[in-house]
Formats: structure tokens, C-alpha cells, sequence
């Protein structure tokens, strides 16, 4: 089962990112000015994980694949890092599909 981790960025804005088993990042938040946002991103993921047309698969000027996970509204709601391969990035949806929707939460800026 995956993990959220929530964390404060030294501009004073909470992310958080969403862990594999493995303990590998497969997903980051952008910023966010309050926990309770962070947290509504959090369930935003846990809720939209699980459909595939919430996910934008995208090749970056360098030549590299990665992904976003998008809200109903359109809206990104997490983003995968940069991946050689088309099928690693296929596979790092496969990743947060299968992790999100249980995951736990660990808030590490109490």
C-alpha cells in the first residue's frame, strides 16, 4: 500500500508526495498555502487515481516521458518525475492507480 507524506517547503507552502510501497516518490504536489488544501489534494488524488482518463501522459523538450494526475475540473493535482521510456511512465501510472486509492497519510510537519 502507498503512503502520502506532507510536508512544509521552506517558503512556508505544504506538498506532499505519494510514496510506493518501495518507499519511491510516483507522484508531487505543487504548493500549497494552507495544511487543509494540502490535504483536500491529497483526497483530490485518492478519489481521481482511479480513473484513466484523469492521467496526461506528456514527452518533455528533452526527450523525456512523465506524467500528470488531473482533477475533474482539469486542474493538475500531481505530477510524476521524468522517465526515460514511454513505458516507464506507463508503468508509473499503473504505480499510483494501484497506491492512491488506500494509501495512508503521514503528516510530517507536526
Amino acid at each position: 500500500m502507498g503512503k502520502f507524506v506532507i510536508t512544509k517547503r521552506k517558503d512556508g507552502e505544504f506538498q506532499f508526495n505519494l510514496l510506493a510501497t518501495n518507499g519511491q516518490t510516483i507522484l508531487a504536489s505543487e504548493g500549497y498555502a494552507s495544511k487543509p488544501s494540502c490535504i483536500n489534494g491529497v483526497k483530490s488524488v485518492m478519489k481521481n487515481a482511479g480513473d484513466a482518463k484523469r492521467f496526461e501522459a506528456k514527452v518533455a523538450r528533452n526527450g523525456k516521458f512523465h506524467f500528470n494526475l488531473k482533477a475533474s475540473n482539469g486542474q493538475v493535482i500531481g505530477s510524476s518525475e521524468m522517465y526515460e521510456s514511454q513505458a516507464s511512465c506507463e508503468n508509473g501510472i499503473v504505480s499510483v492507480k494501484k497506491n492512491a486509492p488506500g494509501a495512508t497519510i503521514e503528516d510530517k510537519t507536526k
